[in-house]
C-alpha cells in the first residue's frame, strides 16, 4: 500500500515537474526495489516501513554531519528529504502510550523480566517496532 502510494505520487511529481520530490521518491523506490531483489519477493508494508525508517536514519545522520561541517546548504536539502520521507512513515506512538504498551508486555512476561530485564528490550522491539522507533523503545525499557 505504501509502495503504491509512492508510485502514484511519483507520477504526480512528474506531471507537476517537481524535480526535488521526484528525485527523492525515485531514490526511495529504488531502495525498496533493491530490498525486493535481495529478498526475492515483493515487500509487505512493514518491510517498506523498515526501508523508510532506515533511509530516515541515514538522512538524520547526514544532517548531523553537514551541521558539524558547516554545510547549511546540504543540511537544508537533507532536512527537506527527511521531511518528505517521514510523510510516508506511520505515526509513532506518544511516549505515554508507548510506556503503557511496554508495561503490558512486561506484565505478561514478568518471569523473563525478573531473570533478565535486558531481554525485554528484544521482546518489546519485536512486538512494537511497527509503532515506534526501536531506539525509543529500548530507551524506555531501560528507564523502567
Amino acid at each position: 500500500m505504501i509502495k503504491q502510494t509512492l508510485q502514484k505520487e511519483q507520477i504526480e511529481a512528474m506531471k507537476a515537474k517537481d524535480s526535488f520530490k521526484l528525485q527523492t521518491i525515485r531514490y526511495i523506490l529504488a531502495q525498496i526495489k533493491n530490498k525486493e531483489i535481495d529478498s526475492q519477493k515483493e515487500l509487505e508494508d512493514q518491510e517498506v516501513v523498515d526501508v523508510l525508517r532506515k533511509e530516515a536514519k541515514k538522512l538524520q545522520d547526514s544532517i548531523t554531519a553537514f551541521k558539524d561541517a558547516g554545510r547549511e546548504d546540504l543540511q537544508t536539502e537533507s532536512q527537506s528529504q527527511l521531511d518528505l520521507v517521514t510523510t510516508y512513515l506511520p505515526k509513532e506512538l506518544s511516549d505515554e502510550a508507548l510506556k503503557a504498551k511496554i508495561q503490558e508486555i512486561i506484565d505478561a512476561n514478568k518471569e523473563a523480566y525478573e531473570k533478565n530485564p535486558n531481554a525485554m528490550i528484544g521482546i518489546c522491539v519485536g512486538k512494537l517496532k511497527s509503532e515506534a522507533d526501536s531506539s525509543r523503545i529500548a530507551q524506555i525499557v531501560r528507564s523502567m
